[in-house]
C-alpha cells in the first residue's frame, strides 16, 4: 500500500498530537484541516521544495528547530507526527500560486526524492504544492501551523 503522509493544520503541538494520539476511536486526522499523500516525506523529500520556496539555504532549514521535529508518536512508531517550520507556511500562504510548476520542476530536479517522480509526477508535485500551498493559507488565516502525521 505504501507510505501514507497526513499533511494538516493545528492550533499548536499539543493540539497537533491529538490528531493521532486519538481517545474517541476516530482515524487519525478526524477534525482536522489535512490531506493525506503518498510518497512525499516532510524529512526527506520536502527540503528541496522549502528552499525553492522560501529562498533559505538547505543548512539554515535543517537547523530551524520546527523542521522535521518529532511531536508526537504512536507505540513504537506506527505513527509519528512532525512539525513543518513556520516559514515555510508562511511563504507557502503568500507564495505566487503561478510559480508552483515551476517550483515542481526544480524540485524534481533537485534529485533528492528517496523515490524520484516519473515525468507525470511533475504535474503530481505540482498538484500537492497547490494543495500545501492552499492549507498554509487556512493555517496563516487561523494562526495555525503545519503538521504531517506519517503511516508506514
Amino acid at each position: 500500500m505504501g507510505v501514507l503522509f497526513g499533511y494538516y493544520a493545528a492550533a499548536d503541538d499539543q493540539d497537533a498530537g491529538r490528531a493521532i494520539l486519538r481517545e474517541d476511536g476516530e482515524p487519525r486526522g478526524t477534525g482536522y484541516d489535512e490531506f493525506v499523500v503518498k510518497g512525499i516525506d516532510p524529512v526527506s523529500d520536502l527540503l528541496p521544495a522549502e528552499v525553492l520556496i522560501t529562498g533559505r539555504a538547505a543548512e539554515d532549514v535543517k537547523a530551524d528547530p520546527r523542521h522535521a521535529h518529532l511531536v508526537a508518536m504512536v507505540g513504537e512508531g506506527e505513527v509519528v507526527m512532525v512539525s513543518l517550520t513556520d516559514t515555510f507556511r508562511d511563504s507557502l500562504a503568500s507564495f505566487d500560486p503561478g510559480l508552483l510548476d515551476a517550483v515542481a520542476q526544480g524540485w524534481v530536479a533537485s534529485g533528492d526524492f528517496y523515490t524520484p517522480p516519473d515525468a507525470d509526477g511533475i504535474d503530481d508535485l505540482a498538484a500537492f504544492l497547490r494543495q500545501l500551498a492552499t492549507l498554509a493559507q487556512r493555517a496563516v488565516t487561523r494562526e495555525q501551523r503545519l503538521y504531517c502525521w506519517i503511516c508506514p
